[in-house]
């Protein structure tokens, strides 16, 4: 009975996958979001660390100019699990805005919190520093300063206990060019600094910039012999990290100097430099354009430091691999150790972007940014896992893993589609996802004969993807699925929701009656199919394996007379249906109760006599449970029966 339904979902899916781009996932439930697709190599899952990965897919840095155009959702804030599975779409929330430095924030309470950075919009927005709770409700949002044309993209870095966070900051300024012989000249250059903000005001509690601190030839940018400019100005220092310590100290990175800088948080002088023209330390190592640091640990005297080492930039590479480095400064003897290096997996060069990221089992977490390419790393530097995005369109600049716990307080989505050529093959075509939710085992599905009926269990699925295809025989016009955690707890569960039908059954191949099929009533077809109707879940990339199950429960029913018994039942339970349903639609356009009470003894009595019949056959039923045990009737928001 189900094979027309079968080879429906087989066009369906071959439709969509030439329709859709082959590097990117579709998701019945959520089609507007179109999320990234991953090639992934585990070399050794005993050792990864436990966390999800966190990642802001983005095609090109600027945003584009608002359109009237339809965009469906696939740049913005992802979190994956290890396998590449889709946890959170956060794109829908901003409009397909380029989202930057998204992680979990482990810092502020005993929950972890999400933060990123939103970027600006032409004529809209400056864009702003965000900060989710675990149920992706925000929490905070940090303005930027109103002379500054936006929140700059490459740090959101939210210090503990979350009141304050960090930020880099761009001006456009004009400086003398004595440092390069030349007084009397004048030339715009753009400067960097940072901020340090009150999260609750945006108040800016720290202010400190290059311009009077970092003099021009410093830069490998901008040389004595080039013309001045008009603004904006050379870039000649590039800032793109900076990170505080509990003495109140800072670093920062100005990739453009190929220096890293410690910053006294009492005055603002700079205390030393670390590489470049002018390092302060004996060291034996180099590293340049440079992004991502960060302090490991800090005791005053000796600090351990990470960071990137890019080796190299769209002009060239002063190295043939980049790597990531921890370093030990003694800003006592002024010597600088590297005491761990990890090369790029696949020996290339991240010529922009990235970062380091120590995980709290020691693991080394890297994002080498381009094509979202990621490794993770054992303490010793044994490589346990690449990654990187299928597509070749869409980059990352930084990647980050961590646990986290996400509780939406959106209900999930289900939506419930009806196939078949004839009366008796119909198949009801579920699809399930919460979006966000991480730690849902399962689905139960429900099914009710009319928009206030009593619901009816009529099966349950693994959850193995971020969507779940359930399929289950029969005509079940409304629906309902409840989220199951590992302890077999209901977590949320959806709306109820009516199955979509052709709009022109005959179009679509219906042999059956002009008007197309009946509804089911679940309680009674439950009772006549023996409890095959339901089919295992498959992942709604592919329907194939739920196929095959649901093939071979109908060709293993056992002898002919007991099939066409059972067919012959389950037209006559169809017939019973189907005055069922005629009954109720008159009662819902007259709403009289003498006329329900007429139709129920009438139509009760046949159900009764079929229901002894089919009793006596040991078949295995759904399970049948009150509004009350599963979702109160009265909280549901239904949509009103659709004329006929």
């Amino acid at each position: 009975m189900l094979f027309a339904g079968a080879l429906s979902l087989l066009f369906l899916q071959t439709v969509v996958a030439q329709r859709h781009d082959a590097d990117l996932m579709s998701f019945v439930t959520l089609p507007e979001v179109r999320a990234l697709k991953w090639e992934i190599t585990h070399h050794d899952r005993t050792r990864a660390a436990p966390g999800y990965w966190f990642v802001a897919p983005y095609g090109q840095i600027s945003p584009e100019n608002p359109t009237q155009k339809y965009q469906q959702y696939q740049v913005g804030p992802y979190i994956y699990d290890n396998d590449g599975m889709l946890i959170w779409a956060g794109a829908p929330l901003y409009d397909n805005r380029n989202v930057f430095d998204f992680r979990p924030v482990t810092n502020i309470d005993e929950e972890t919190h999400l933060s990123f950075i939103l970027n600006w919009e032409a004529g809209n927005s400056k864009g702003s520093g965000i900060i989710l709770d675990k149920n992706y409700k925000l929490e905070k949002e940090v303005g930027v300063l109103n002379d500054l044309h936006d929140f700059n993209m490459h740090e959101f870095n939210v210090l503990p206990g979350g009141k304050t966070a960090l930020a880099c900051t761009y001006r456009n300024q004009e400086i003398n060019m004595a440092d390069f012989g030349r007084p009397t000249e004048q030339s715009w250059v753009v400067t960097g600094g940072f901020v340090e903000l009150d999260t609750e005001t945006s108040e800016v509690l720290v202010q400190w910039d290059t311009f009077d601190k970092i003099a021009l030839h410093e830069s490998n940018m901008f040389h004595s012999w080039d013309s001045p400019s008009g603004p904006p100005g050379w870039d000649y220092v590039h800032i793109n990290a900076v990170d505080k310590n509990a003495a109140g100290d800072y670093i920062i990175s100005l990739r453009f100097t190929n220096t890293i800088y410690g910053i006294s948080g009492e005055d603002g002088h700079i205390m030393w430099r670390l590489g470049g023209a002018e390092s302060d330390f004996a060291m034996d190592f180099t590293f340049s354009k440079q992004h991502d640091v960060k302090f490991v640990s800090s005791n005053g005297t000796h600090h351990v430091i990470s960071f990137l080492n890019n080796a190299s930039d769209e002009r060239g590479n002063d190295e043939n691999l980049s790597a990531a480095l921890f370093v030990e400064l003694d800003t006592i003897a002024m010597t600088a150790t590297v005491i761990k290096r990890i090369n790029r997996p696949d020996s290339g060069l991240t010529r922009l972007r990235g970062s380091v990221q120590l995980l709290p089992n020691d693991n080394v977490f890297i994002g080498w940014s381009e094509r979202g390419y990621q490794s993770e790393h054992a303490p010793n530097g044994d490589l346990l896992m690449t990654a990187r995005f299928v597509s070749e369109r869409y980059s990352t600049y930084r990647a980050y893993k961590g646990e986290f716990i996400g509780r939406p307080t959106a209900l999930p989505d289900v939506v419930a589609s009806v196939y078949g050529t004839s009366d008796e093959d119909i198949t009801t075509l579920i699809h399930v996802s919460w979006n966000g939710a991480t730690d849902v085992v399962g689905w139960k599905f429900y099914a009710q004969a009319y928009d206030h009926g009593s619901p009816v269990l009529i099966g349950q699925a693994n959850k193995t993807d971020f969507e779940t295809m359930y399929i289950v025989d029969g005509y079940m016009d409304w629906i309902t699925a409840e989220a199951i955690d590992k302890n077999g707890n209901v977590m949320s569960a959806s709306r109820v929701i009516r199955s979509e039908i052709p709009k022109n059954w005959k179009a679509v191949g219906f042999v059956g009656s002009a008007t197309g099929p009946t509804p089911d009533d679940p309680s009674i077809v439950s009772a006549v199919n023996k409890g095959s109707s339901s089919v295992g879940n498959t992942d709604s990339t592919d329907g194939t394996d739920g196929m095959a199950d649901m093939v071979n429960d109908h060709t293993s029913s056992g002898s002919s007379s007991s099939s066409d018994h059972s067919s012959n039942a389950y037209a006559d339970a169809k017939e019973v249906a189907k005055a069922v349903y005629k009954a109720y639609e008159v009662i819902r356009g007259v709403g009289g109760l003498l006329i329900f009470i007429l139709v129920a003894c009438t139509v009760g009595g046949i159900i009764a006599g079929l229901w002894r019949m089919f009793k006596r056959r040991k078949m295995r039923s759904y399970q049948h449970v009150p509004s009350e045990e599963g979702i109160p009737v009265e909280e549901i928001h239904l949509r009103a029966h659709a004329p006929e």
